[in-house]
């Protein structure tokens, strides 16, 4: 049986192998395409580069290793099955499932290793990723000038541009920062950004310098340009490396993120006796309801209760009325926060969970793909079939992210469900196999294709 598990090992680790290497390779690919913009004309060293690269190979990493092991088990059973080893492994006594137990041990040590990997390793380079994303969009400012957005990261000045024509801005605004002793606008019809060393040149064409006199407002001067420069030193046009505290949620580990959880909840629970305190002052006895819609219709009810109640004083009736108009005005924005609360505790505990159960679709994907490889064989149809494995995966954890994030499942459920229902269709399959019933006739599409490529 040793001879048989290290066979069954062997198979799936030169597939895991070229698979990850692959998929990596193809998402790798698609974020350089995306992220090109942030090196062109920037001047960056390529050592620069590739640590911005390589940092973001982390979550690239993360997602391909599960794809990989459902890529290589169906590889594995797949070419085992074509050459008739299943066959031979079972006449020799081999049940289906003790041929499985390698291939889930194999996935359970990806998985254990992704886990420390997720936590531990993914959260620190995202967040290096991010550090220096920054830093590199902080480089050469000019060539990050977008019409119809307020510039705001010069050391001097403040500008917005109309549009773009050829190698000129047009309506170029610009302001200055230094407002203690007077105040500068300049407005241009047209103009250039160009890098000088540590500086930036401004080159305006047409235009006007309004300069006002803070401390005495008759103190005001207008200049009329056909040609202004402005030499902005710019210190930050050479890359430089900052540090911050702020995380976010995919930058942070599991323990960081408990301790968020934890602040909101406190928060959380202030609010609710801030509620409940405002609640009961005016309505005796009232429990707080879980959300807004149900407290208005407790004061409306309230309202109507002691409205119908024949009042001594007029005055005091209106008073009340005054007083809960105000209470549901402060509880609605009571409310508000207490929901934003909630959407920022389920935010960090869908990261946590996601740590886990992306890592555990691992040992999820062994139990569809083994059965799938073993009927399947050498069919085209079983790649299609895991690419719909693959599309309805991720499908299912973004549709739940998102839906956790709005307040509208929970986080546990969001995160775990995808694992769940994957899970149920591979013990399915699974034990068909194990029972030798094919679930999936792939022989009437392989004789279809084969008649196709003969006519």
């Amino acid at each position: 049986m040793r001879i048989l598990t290290r066979y069954i090992l062997k198979e799936h680790l030169l597939p895991f192998l070229y698979a990850l290497l692959i998929l990596i390779f193809l998402l790798f690919t698609n974020f350089l395409l995306r992220a090109v913009d942030k090196f062109l004309g920037k001047g960056l060293p390529l050592g620069i580069i590739i640590e911005y690269l390589s940092l973001n190979t982390a979550w690239i990493l993360a997602l391909a290793a599960p794809m990989a092991v459902l890529v290589a088990t169906l590889m594995s059973f797949g070419r085992m099955s074509q050459d008739n080893e299943i066959v031979a492994l079972k006449g020799s006594g081999v049940s289906f499932m003790k041929m499985l137990g390698p291939a889930l041990a194999f996935s359970m040590t990806i998985a254990g290793i992704l886990i420390y990997f997720n936590n531990a390793v993914l959260p620190h380079m995202n967040h290096q990723a991010k550090l220096l994303s920054r830093d590199i969009y902080r480089k050469r400012p000019d060539l990050n000038v977008e019409a119809g957005y307020f510039i705001d990261y010069l050391p001097q000045y403040s500008f917005i541009v109309k549009g773009k024509r050829g190698t000129r801005y047009q309506d170029v605004r610009i302001f200055g920062k230094e407002r203690v002793t007077t105040q500068t606008s300049i407005h241009a019809e047209e103009g250039t950004f160009t890098t000088i060393g540590d500086a930036i040149l401004i080159t305006l064409y047409n235009g006007e310098i309004h300069e006002l006199d803070v401390k005495n407002y008759q103190n005001y001067r207008r200049i009329s340009f056909e040609k202004h420069r402005i030499n902005i030193s710019a210190d930050n046009l050479s890359l430089q490396r900052r540090a911050t505290a702020s995380r976010s949620d995919r930058e942070m580990t599991i323990d960081m993120m408990k301790e968020k959880i934890a602040s909101y909840e406190k928060k959380i629970a202030d609010v609710k006796g801030q509620i409940r305190s405002h609640l009961t002052k005016e309505i005796p006895n009232a429990i707080p309801p879980e959300d807004f819609d149900q407290v208005s219709d407790l004061i409306d009810q309230y309202r109507k209760t002691f409205e119908s109640d024949p009042p001594t004083i007029d005055e005091g009736v209106n008073k009340k009325k005054r007083a809960l108009n105000m209470l549901k005005q402060r509880l609605k924005a009571e409310y508000q926060l207490l929901g934003g609360y909630q959407r920022s505790v389920n935010r960090y505990a869908v990261e946590i969970h996601k740590k886990f159960s992306i890592p555990l679709a691992c040992i999820v994907f062994v139990l569809i793909g083994a059965p799938l490889g073993v009927v399947a064989r050498k069919g085209f149809f079983k790649w299609i079939f895991l690419f719909f494995c693959f599309l309805t995966y991720w499908a299912f954890l973004i549709a739940g992210e998102e839906l956790a994030d709005r307040n509208l499942l929970s986080p546990l459920i969001a995160m775990w469900t995808p694992n769940l229902i994957f899970c149920v269709i591979g013990i399915f399959l699974s034990f068909q196999t194990s029972r030798e019933q094919k679930f999936i006739h792939f022989t009437l599409f392989d004789k279809l294709k084969k008649s196709k490529d003969q006519t």
